[in-house]
């Protein structure tokens, strides 16, 4: 049954006002507005035309400072800063990259920065950045300079940690899902694919395994204590200790004090099954969540089951689960949802919108019950945020 918080935020009920999308693409960054009553939508801004746009983050702490995960021709893997809401734009002094590996390691560098998270309120400046190959890296200048998480990317353990991923994802294994508990700034969870999940309560110097419940059923250990293929992990905004995760293996949720991940998506139906990509929490209610199942058949195809695209959502913690397809295409639909495309706003009713592999980006602003296509032809959509909003 759900648990009772024992550490409840408050999160405000904004009823209107403007809602700002920020759209990574194979092929620039996109800007999507709306008008007050989320009616109206139109793409404001293109940025980094033909460049590979992984993420695209506003900080809540200061609701003007932008941080841009790129991939561009004449850089490579980059992070862009913006300290004006977007009308100018400078690259990383020194970004994130690996130091020499030691005698016997394997040796890493970076392809490309596919994670960005904003550090704790108290600590201004303060930016995280996950990559492909997985690894942690931090900033406290704003994401001007960057240093590798020592006690991550330097762990004894770390090749282990990260073998799983190493040929197993298709576009590069990578650390993502960098959670900051609101009420503790040592307090940090990351997920690798493939890897499994991490926890830390010293600030990053020290990492332990948390993948107990979570399966890797392509592996000969079925439930190993690392080595699986979280998608992406979520954080219940009012509720810290409750987590979700859509993984290779299945919808997962934890209560941190009972120390592992329950499979909650044997709840989906069995004709739909639970692997997917995203996964989207209420922002007031940590027992309701959004995920986007993908066909996880053993072609693989990483489209909607039957070509019918729907998201499900629950309300009761993962017991059950209701279909909200209103508006979606009913057939012949073979795009599909990566792990950084789904984002709520939090607003009331809340808000839920999806990017597409065909470029296109749907909105709810009925939690779901209702979808249409506020954006088309677009490039192939890598990561949709809401601005201000963190996951």
């Amino acid at each position: 049954m759900p648990a009772t918080p024992k550490h409840k935020l408050r999160v405000p009920r904004p009823r209107s006002g403007a809602v700002t999308l920020l759209v990574g693409t194979r092929k620039g960054a996109f800007t999507l507005r709306s008008d007050s009553e989320r009616k109206r939508w139109e793409v404001r801004s293109c940025e980094f035309l033909g460049h590979v746009v992984h993420h695209l983050v506003l900080d809540p702490r200061d609701r003007k400072t932008l941080l841009l995960a790129a991939r561009t021709w004449e850089q490579g893997a980059t992070i862009f800063r913006s300290e004006d809401k977007g009308k100018s734009w400078k690259s990383a002094a020194k970004p994130p990259a690996f130091g020499p590996a030691g005698e016997g390691r394997y040796q890493r560098r970076v392809n490309h920065v596919f994670w960005l998270t904003p550090g704790h309120a108290s600590e201004p400046g303060v930016w995280y950045a996950g990559t492909c190959p997985q690894g942690l890296f931090k900033s406290r200048d704003g994401g001007k300079t960057w240093k590798g998480v020592a006690g991550f990317n330097e762990a004894d353990p770390i090749d282990e940690w990260t073998a799983a991923g190493r040929d197993a994802t298709p576009d590069g294994p990578k650390l993502h899902s960098i959670l900051v508990d609101p009420r503790d700034k040592a307090h940090l969870y990351v997920a690798l694919s493939g890897g499994g999940v991490f926890e830390s309560t010293t600030e990053g110097r020290t990492w332990t395994p948390l993948n107990e419940g979570s399966l890797a059923d392509y592996m000969q250990e079925t439930s190993p204590p690392f080595g699986q293929d979280p998608h992406l992990m979520a954080m219940a905004p009012t509720n810290p200790d409750r987590l979700w995760q859509q993984g290779h293996c299945g919808v997962y949720r934890m209560d941190r004090e009972e120390g592992h991940w329950v499979r909650v998506g044997t709840n989906l139906p069995e004709e739909v099954g639970d692997v997917g990509f995203p996964i989207v929490v209420h922002p007031r209610d940590p027992d309701s969540a959004w995920v986007f199942p993908m066909d996880g058949t053993a072609t693989w195809s990483r489209t909607p089951p039957d070509a019918r695209p729907a998201v499900f959502r629950t309300r009761d913690a993962g017991e059950s689960w209701e279909r909200q397809d209103g508006g979606f295409p009913k057939e012949n639909a073979w795009w599909t949802v990566k792990r950084t495309c789904m984002a709520q706003d939090a607003r009331d009713p809340v808000g839920v919108y999806l990017g597409t592999s065909s470029g296109e980006i749907w909105c709810s602003v009925k939690e779901g019950r209702a979808w249409r296509c506020i954006a088309r032809h677009l490039p192939h959509v890598y990561s949709v945020e809401v601005a201000g909003v963190t996951r």
